[in-house]
């Protein structure tokens, strides 16, 4: 008799599809980016500023929508977020000054993107155990396939329509499409009677519960281990917007043709599918802490990269393995953060985490747009960058789970071998 499919991979499923939409029309941003640069003539740090405001508030909301995500169900703050997402682009088709973007992508769409990422990965993470680093590589690809596909879209789209119009189609798009999708959105294996990978409900597996009954917010944050993972991710996000944000720009600068530099993004984001995926699977076999020191140092090395590519190649590359670490790293947050602290508040502790570590990513892309003001070249933001991660790794090494707190938490603190 065929087994059948277990609800979880519909849930990464959905997941998949969320994050290809909201992470693809983000990362669609550099395109857009150069085209209001050309008609406007603003600055680059102005309007990098809006991105930066868009960064911060929407990983600030991470904790409120983790916690949303814990007490609503995953399916109402997608939905929700779906439609401040998609009618914060559509407003954009109507931007005629700064402000403008700093209102409606920079507050407005951050709102709609706050509900993507964190009551995604937070709601894969509680159907597995397991499988949970592959799981969640598969869910995260779908930012990262978004990244591939939607760039060259939205340039051909502002090519042949005008920017104006493009921000409709991917407003509308996003609106109906969220609030479909945010259906299959089931918040874990308990609510239709079943257990973490399939296993039969009540069945003993190789870590019992999987950590179900976890760690509450206030037990983790006074944990050293919760403030450690923070510190770890807080360092590798400062400059992680930079080459999404500026990546397009710096290639035109080399004379690389629009078209061509729209690609080097989508060449990040094909990577990063790999890197989420192979990683996330990797990781279930040698361990969170060695997959994450493998994505630490291949980020740090292709931000050195950068500054002596010059040629198209030597640019794809060095976006290349960003892309693969970059997606690895990400795909891995939340299933640490589980894996630490256990399922029953991954939400709540994923979205805390994500607020108060992400925010400092806002800075990057506009410090890297002060940079170049000032200097008229990216290399300086390019050698920090690459500092930022070395540091990441430096803390990776300090980082150890929560101690067990009695019987009552040792599933929730039992890691996989080799566990991070």
């Amino acid at each position: 008799m065929t087994r059948p499919l277990f609800y979880g991979w519909v849930v990464v499923a959905g997941a998949f599809v969320v994050l290809f939409l909201a992470y693809g029309a983000q990362y669609a941003f550099g395109v857009f980016f150069a085209a209001l640069l050309e008609e406007f003539g603003w600055s680059r740090a102005s309007l990098a500023g809006a991105f930066s405001l868009y960064a911060f508030v929407y990983s600030g909301c991470g904790a409120l929508s983790g916690r949303l995500t814990d007490g609503l169900g995953p399916r109402a703050v997608i939905a929700l977020g779906g439609g401040f997402l998609g009618l914060g682009l559509m407003g954009m088709s109507q931007v005629s000054a700064i402000w403008h973007p700093f209102v409606l992508y920079g507050i407005v769409a951050a709102l709609g993107m706050s509900t993507a990422y964190v009551p995604c990965s937070a709601t894969v993470v509680r159907w597995f155990v397991e499988q949970r680093g592959l799981a969640i590589g598969i869910a995260t690809a779908g930012g990262s396939l978004g990244t591939f596909a939607l760039p060259p879209i939205a340039y051909l789209l502002v090519t042949s329509v005008g920017w104006r119009w493009a921000y409709v189609v991917f407003g509308s798009v996003i609106l109906v499409a969220l609030n479909l999708v945010a259906v299959v959105m089931r918040p874990d294996p308990e609510s239709l009677g079943l257990a973490p990978d399939g296993r039969p409900p009540g069945a003993a597996g190789r870590r019992a519960d999987g950590g179900a009954r976890g760690f509450s917010v206030r037990e983790a944050t006074r944990t050293g281990a919760f403030w450690m993972v923070w510190a770890v991710f807080a360092a590798t996000w400062v400059p992680v917007f930079v080459p999404l944000v500026h990546l397009v720009p710096f290639a035109q600068d080399l004379g690389v043709p629009a078209l061509l530099a729209a690609t080097l993004v989508s060449a990040l984001g094909i990577a990063a599918v790999a890197g989420r995926v192979l990683m996330g699977a990797l990781s279930d076999r040698i361990g969170r802490r060695a997959a994450l020191a493998a994505g630490f140092a291949l980020q740090a090395i292709a931000f050195a990269a950068f500054p002596s590519a010059r040629a198209l190649p030597a640019l794809y590359a060095a976006a290349a393995a960003f892309g693969f670490s970059y997606g690895a790293i990400s795909a891995l947050f939340p299933a640490v953060v589980s894996d630490f602290f256990g399922r029953e508040h991954s939400g709540s502790l994923v979205g805390l985490l994500f607020t108060l570590a992400a925010p400092l990513a806002a800075g990057g892309p506009v410090g890297a747009g002060w940079i170049y003001d000032r200097t008229g070249g990216y290399e300086p933001a390019w050698w920090l960058s690459a500092g930022f991660n070395v540091l990441a790794l430096a803390l990776l090494a300090c980082a150890r789970p929560p101690a067990p707190r009695g019987a009552s938490r040792r599933a929730a603190t039992e890691l996989p071998a080799r566990a991070p």
